[in-house]
């Protein structure tokens, strides 16, 4: 089993259409048929949304992800047309809701790896490749790429894992053409995002991202971008290649829940556990001090 532990019920807002409870954020569509999206507290692990939120998480993703968007706005343009909270909406949504242009979207998780970690460390152990991609050999967990490589996934619905596929079977999906202005795009989009954060003193290990096509046949890109949430940041000051490498994510918390101490199993049919205070405030930390670091700003 997997998906929510406690799913919430979406905040009702007069002129606004709830369309989809995510992971972490609420869809909904205004009168003007722009879509308003709303970036929670939530946090998942190993599949299942937890029970218990980390504060101010949604507030840190959505204003790195705006950053990013400037950072990126000469590489593809993005789908966000303001950050105004809707009239009639909680004033929790301050710092939290992005009101975006609607995409067509395209149904492939877009991912760029730069190191050797994850999912594509396991594949490259039993075959030498990521996404069918040949590896040299010698590599290990961590390691940094000789280049950069575009590795798809299919995009999962709550509760299930994203699947690595190959870039033959994304042009069999969507077109060749398409398929090459993906991977084109975002291996452009990781460079620069590699660049930013390394002169920072962070590592991108990989990342994901999502795209549309807007009216006028433009690639957008959309959702959140370049966040912890979204992506594996690395200590550069404490990268050593040859085990996992500590990270501005989630790995704090799905420590605590593979741990003795949550009592929990992962591979049973029981949902986790509530987060104890202190993991909470580690794992908030760790937020902060991503969005603190990439930005050089202090988080307010």
């Amino acid at each position: 089993m997997s998906g929510f532990v406690d799913k919430p019920e979406p905040v009702q807002v007069p002129g606004l259409v709830h369309l989809h409870t995510g992971k972490v954020r609420e869809l909904y569509r205004n009168e003007a048929g722009e879509l308003v999206m709303v970036a929670s507290d939530r946090t998942s692990a190993f599949d299942w949304v937890l029970p218990t939120e980390i504060p101010d998480k949604g507030r840190i993703l959505t204003q790195l992800s705006l950053w990013w968007f400037d950072q990126l706005a000469d590489l593809v343009p993005h789908h966000v047309i303001s950050t105004d909270v809707p009239e009639g909406a909680p004033a929790d949504w301050e710092g939290r809701t992005m009101v975006c242009r609607p995409l067509s979207m395209v149904p492939v998780e877009c991912v760029a790896r730069g190191y050797l970690t994850g999912s594509g460390l396991l594949e490259y152990d039993a075959h030498r490749t990521v996404c069918g991609l040949a590896l040299p050999e010698g590599l290990v967990d961590g390691s940094e790429l000789p280049a950069p490589i575009f590795t798809p996934a299919t995009k999962a619905a709550v509760g299930e894992h994203d699947e690595n596929v190959s870039y033959e079977e994304v042009a069999r999906q969507v077109g060749a053409e398409t398929a090459a202005q993906l991977r084109q795009t975002t291996l452009a989009v990781y460079s620069r995002g590699r660049d930013v954060a390394r002169d920072r003193g962070i590592i991108l290990a990989d990342t994901k991202f999502e795209f549309g096509y807007d009216d006028s046949g433009t690639l957008v890109i959309a959702d959140e971008v370049l966040t912890p949430d979204s992506s594996r940041f690395w200590p550069a000051d404490a990268w050593e290649p040859g085990h996992a490498q500590p990270s501005f994510d989630k790995q704090i918390i799905r420590n605590w829940l593979t741990s003795e101490a949550s009592g929990w199993d992962r591979h049973s049919e029981q949902p986790p556990p509530p987060l104890p205070a202190e993991v909470v405030e580690r794992a908030r930390a760790r937020y902060v001090e991503a969005y603190e670091q990439l930005t050089g700003s202090a988080w307010q």
